[in-house]
C-alpha cells in the first residue's frame, strides 16, 4: 500500500468524498486525453504560442524584425532573438459564482454552480499532477475569492476547500468586471478558463482584451430549463439576482417564442465573438457528462 501523502491536509469526510469524486473524474479525463490525443496529458497545460529562448548572431536570411537591437547595440555584432514552443503556462480559472449560477437541480448536483465548481476542482487536481501552477478567481459583480496560481496537491486541495465553502457576498453578475479583475491580476501570459452562463451584457470589449493578451478558453454553462423553458402555465418567476417576482404564462406561444429567440440570439452572439477572436468555446449542459466534452475542447485547442 502506498504511503499517505504527508503534504495533504486533513479534510472532513464530506470534503474527502468530494476530492475522491474529482479524482475519479480526473482519471477519466486523463485516460480520454491519452487515447484521443495519442499524447501526454501534460499537453492540456502547455502553451500554444512561442516564448523567448536566447539570442544568436545574425545569419543571412534572418528576418530584420527578429533583431535584438538592445543586445546588438553593445557592439559585439548583430544578434537575433530565438524562440521555443511554450511548454508550460500558468492557469487561471475564472468562475462566475453569481446567483444565476444556482439555476438547476441542487439535489442531483446539476446546478450550473455545481458543474462550474467540479470543473475548477478537476482542473486544479490535473494541474497539480502535471506540476503546473493553477489559480482561481471567483467573481460575481465583484471579487469573491482569489487564489494566486500555485503548484502542488496541497494548493489544489486548498483551492477545492475554499471554493466549495464559498458563500458569495453579491448575487449580481458582472462579467465585464470579472474579466477586468483577471486582467489586473495576471502579470504574464496565461491560460485562462472562463466559466459562466454569460447571461449578461456589455462584456464583449473586455473578453476581446482578455483573448488578445492571454490564451483563453470559454466554457458556457447551460441548464436544461434555460435551453427550453417548460410549459407550466401561469407561474410566478423570481429573478435570481434582482429578487423581482412576476407572474408569467409560460405556456403562451408569445412568451415561448420570445424566450427562445432571446436564448438563441445570446448563444449566437457569444459563439460569433469567440470564433472571431479564435477562442476555444464549449457550451456545456449541466445534465450532460462534461468529461468527454472537455476533452474535445482541449483536443481542438491542441490543433
Amino acid at each position: 500500500m502506498p504511503a499517505p501523502d504527508a503534504s495533504a491536509p486533513a479534510f472532513p469526510a464530506s470534503l474527502a468524498g468530494l476530492v475522491r469524486r474529482l479524482r475519479h473524474l480526473e482519471i477519466r479525463m486523463r485516460h480520454a486525453v491519452e487515447s484521443q490525443l495519442q499524447g501526454n496529458f501534460r499537453s492540456v497545460f502547455r502553451g500554444t504560442g512561442l516564448e523567448f529562448d536566447d539570442v544568436r548572431l545574425y545569419q543571412y536570411g534572418d528576418e530584420v524584425r527578429a533583431i535584438d537591437w538592445a543586445v546588438s547595440s553593445k557592439g559585439h555584432g548583430t544578434f537575433v532573438k530565438t524562440y521555443k514552443e511554450e511548454r508550460e503556462q500558468q492557469v487561471l480559472v475564472a468562475l462566475d459564482v453569481s446567483a444565476s449560477q444556482r439555476v438547476g437541480h441542487a439535489a442531483s448536483g446539476q446546478r450550473k454552480l455545481d458543474v462550474g465548481r467540479d470543473l475548477a476542482g478537476l482542473l486544479a487536481l490535473s494541474a497539480a499532477r502535471q506540476d503546473s501552477a493553477l489559480g482561481l478567481l471567483a467573481f460575481s459583480d465583484q471579487k469573491e475569492l482569489y487564489l494566486p496560481p500555485a503548484k502542488g496537491l496541497r494548493a489544489a486541495y486548498v483551492l477545492i476547500q475554499r471554493l466549495f465553502a464559498l458563500e458569495p457576498a453579491s448575487r449580481h453578475t458582472g462579467l465585464g468586471t470579472g474579466i477586468k479583475l483577471a486582467l489586473s491580476l495576471l502579470r504574464r501570459r496565461s491560460l485562462v478558463v472562463l466559466i459562466s452562463d454569460f447571461i449578461d451584457e456589455h462584456y464583449e470589449r473586455e473578453l476581446t482584451m482578455l483573448a488578445r493578451q492571454h490564451d483563453l478558453l470559454v466554457v458556457q454553462l447551460l441548464a436544461p430549463q434555460e435551453a427550453e423553458f417548460p410549459a407550466l402555465g401561469i407561474v410566478p418567476l423570481r429573478d435570481a439576482e434582482t429578487g423581482v417576482l412576476r407572474w408569467v404564462d409560460t405556456s403562451a406561444p408569445s412568451f415561448r417564442a420570445s424566450y427562445a429567440a432571446q436564448t438563441a440570439a445570446r448563444q449566437q452572439a457569444l459563439q460569433t465573438l469567440c470564433r472571431r477572436q479564435r477562442v476555444g468555446f464549449l457550451a456545456l449542459r449541466t445534465d450532460h457528462d462534461f468529461v468527454p466534452q472537455l476533452v474535445g475542447l482541449f483536443q481542438r485547442r491542441g490543433h
